[in-house]
């Protein structure tokens, strides 16, 4: 078979509901042709950007199991291996030439370092009069949603209500996977160096079993996600970040199980708080298009620029290993180190713990995330970071400090998420264990709190008060 038409997958790790490779696949099946996929492995690029060993191991188990799809397709698989993303042009344009592609096919990517590469390797291209097509990005409305004077939102809920309206007149309907083009290929045997240990049992790499953990959440979760996704203990959130971090699971696919479940149920989609993260998560990711400076460790506020934020490495140190005498912070923690992933109500208590008790920096808190998170997308991270520390676009009042014990009490009432991580604790009863008295964290080998919770509540605000007028 004649292939000229190529596909680079990215963080798109599908063959359901994939824009480029359906549509390059109906192009070329128009003229007989058939396609190629080709995946670019950049490991130190990655630690360039602070991605986590967990989400690299992902990564690869989801190449593989994308491997074997593609190869039940008849679907040719073949591996650019390169270091960083400088090195693709040259190394894309090689392959294209030496098998003769004449087009090649991609899905945009957003964050400006992925821009940057997607343009080199374009123009180099061109240079050889091979054909670029670029689809649409990995959200939900892949348009610009903008407001009636044509500017970009910087609060979501305006945000929200047009994403709404453009979203009832679009096609929402996920794309097919390609057709066969030829026999099934051997399955593949791929040896990839740079593959990394992860929690497989809790994060399978199986595209089947992520579009079974959606299917069952809509159907059996999601209709109480409004009352339950606050409280860590309860398994009551999707845990789908991670295989919509990588393009396991595409943000169509999402959207469908949501409109058939309410359907079924006579609940008015509009209405989904889960449909709402989704549209978050476009929020943060359109944001950078409009605002590329977030991509360059910059504030969305730039009068925060003059906020001096405390260095103290030994309580930096305690914050990462879940040593800081807060037992909600502490389990928080010990959660994201032991699996690479964090309850979201978690994410912003131990963001506002560190950002406006410790009063550290956002930034070192954000690339600690990435660098632990199987789920850490740029967006979304440096979004939920910026808005934890009053910095970014419709973020938390800078007044408004999470109090760690009153959120513990809260949401976690019966101590049960902290017995879970902070086992030192798990003897003590249900009102002790949310902050212990001096007699029993030294008797559970427990540390002191390494902040007072109201001096620190208070300085935080001043240090936001004395830059109001800038």
């Amino acid at each position: 078979m004649n292939i000229e038409h190529l596909v680079w997958l990215r963080n798109d790790l599908r063959c359901l509901d994939n824009p480029a490779l359906y549509f390059a696949s109906l192009e070329a099946g128009k003229a007989e042709q058939g396609i190629a996929v080709i995946l670019t492995p950049t490991p130190i690029q990655w630690e360039k950007h602070n991605e986590s060993d967990a989400k690299t191991g992902l990564r690869a188990g989801l190449i593989k199991s994308l491997a074997n799809t593609l190869a039940t397709l008849g679907i040719p698989l073949h591996i650019i291996d390169a270091d960083t993303f400088d090195q693709l042009p040259e190394a894309i344009t090689t392959f294209c030439l030496n098998h003769n592609i004449k087009h090649l096919w991609f899905n945009r990517d957003l964050p400006i370092h992925e821009q940057q590469r997607d343009l080199a390797v374009c123009e180099q291209l061109q240079q050889h009069q091979i054909h670029t097509h670029v689809q649409a990005t990995d959200i939900i409305v892949p348009q610009d949603v903008l407001s009636q004077q044509g500017t970009p939102f910087k609060v979501f809920t305006p945000f929200f209500n047009k994403w709404i309206s453009l979203l009832a007149q679009q096609d929402n309907t996920p794309m097919p996977m390609p057709e066969p083009q030829a026999e099934p290929l051997p399955e593949p045997s791929l040896n990839l160096e740079w593959e990394r240990p992860f929690r497989d049992d809790l994060w399978p790499a199986d595209h089947d079993v992520a579009k079974q953990k959606l299917w069952q959440f809509c159907h059996h979760k999601e209709r109480h996600y409004q009352a339950a996704r606050d409280y860590p203990i309860e398994p009551a959130t999707s845990t789908l970040s991670p295989y919509l971090a990588l393009g396991a699971l595409g943000p169509r696919q999402c959207l469908e199980a949501v409109l058939y479940t309410c359907n079924q149920e006579g609940r008015r989609w509009q209405e989904s708080i889960w449909l709402k993260e989704l549209a978050w998560r476009d929020f943060y990711r359109q944001l950078m298009t409009h605002f590329p400076f977030l991509c360059m460790n910059r504030p969305f506020k730039p009068e925060t620029d003059a906020l001096v934020w405390r260095e103290n490495e030994e309580e930096f140190q305690a914050w990462c290993e879940g040593r800081t005498g807060f037992p909600i912070v502490d389990a928080a923690m010990r959660q994201l180190n032991q699996t690479g992933w964090m309850h979201n109500r978690l994410r912003m208590v131990t963001a506002s713990f560190f950002t406006k008790l410790m009063f550290a920096d956002w930034r070192k808190g954000e690339a600690y995330f990435m660098s632990k998170l199987i789920d850490g997308e740029f967006a979304a991270n440096n979004g939920g970071w910026q808005w934890s520390a009053s910095t970014g676009c419709d973020a938390a009042p800078y007044f408004r400090v999470f109090n760690p014990t009153r959120q513990s009490q809260t949401y976690d009432e019966s101590g049960d998420f902290i017995r879970r991580f902070v086992p030192e604790l798990a003897k003590l009863d249900a009102k002790s264990i949310h902050d212990p008295k001096p007699e029993q964290r030294k008797h559970c080998h427990y540390p002191k709190p390494i902040i007072d919770y109201k001096s620190a509540r208070l300085a935080a605000i001043a240090a936001f008060d004395a830059i109001k007028d800038r």
